[in-house]
């Protein structure tokens, strides 16, 4: 047997960048298991400082977020009060309740028309959209804008958002906790932009807006209603644009779920 090729390094990068190794820690390697036997550092004496206002519970890069039930109520009550999506996006700005935030490069807020008549809401942002601050700008992104396009829409004419802001490290899928924590804040996103049509990408977003446990197979192509404070929402799933990606063969489906998207646009 011929002992295959040992990678590249061009290759082996591309490997560690698809697993969702974009950075770096540190440019040294550091040995572990030699830290076992170095001694503690001395403590140092923390400098005196004045006291300051007690403010909303702040989780530094590397330390615990708060107890979930804590970051829920905090999120609720901020999201509650913000009475306009730009209060809202600084609201999520400065919310230090989600561990995710302090591990992402910048919020990924929304992209698109506020106005438009129909919302589409993803999962979570990926490397891309970390760095550009935007959603659906990789190659998902240039999927979902031909798919729309298909039907007429484009970014000026369509909202797009997720209903995670941030991206979890190495694109892993968010926790329960995280997304319980991110809820309420998506729940009035879609509530100021007040969209005829709410479409909903792939199975996590589904699930966590229309409080289903049925998988996508199931819920595509059919009609739910969301409820907000306000009105109640036609809301349709379809697959991710990841999904058809990796696998192209149901983009049959989706096309049909694209035409009854575009028949309720045009009632």
């Amino acid at each position: 047997m011929i002992p295959e090729p040992a990678p590249t390094v061009r290759e082996l990068l591309a490997f560690y960048l698809e697993a969702g190794v974009d950075c770096a820690l540190a440019e040294e390697p550091v040995d572990r298991l030699a830290e076992l036997d170095a001694p503690p550092p001395a403590p140092r004496a923390a400098p005196l400082e004045a006291p300051r206002p007690v403010a909303a519970p702040a989780v530094m890069r590397g330390e615990a977020a708060p107890a979930p039930d804590v970051a829920i109520a905090s999120a609720r009550e901020a999201a509650r009060t913000a009475p306009t999506l730009e209060a809202l996006r600084e609201l999520m700005q400065n919310f230090d309740g989600c561990a995710l935030k302090h591990t992402a490069t910048r919020l990924v807020f929304a992209d698109g028309n506020p106005q438009a008549r129909i919302m589409f809401v993803g999962e979570a942002p990926g490397r891309d959209e970390d760095i550009e601050g935007l959603p659906f700008v990789g190659r998902s992104g240039k999927l979902l804008d031909l798919m729309i396009g298909a039907i007429g829409l484009n970014r000026a004419t369509a909202y797009i958002t997720n209903v995670i802001p941030w991206r979890p490290p190495g694109n892993r899928t968010p926790t329960p906790q995280e997304t319980q924590v991110c809820l309420p804040f998506i729940q009035r996103h879609i509530e100021l932009v007040n969209p005829d049509l709410l479409v909903t990408l792939g199975n996590p977003s589904t699930q966590t807006l229309l409080s289903t446990r049925e998988g996508i197979m199931r819920t595509r192509g059919r009609w739910f209603e969301y409820e907000t404070s306000q009105r109640t929402i036609r809301a349709l799933p379809t697959f991710h644009p990841a999904y058809l990606l990796r696998s192209p063969s149901y983009k049959r489906l989706a096309w049909q779920d694209l035409r009854a998207i575009a028949k309720a646009l045009a009632g």
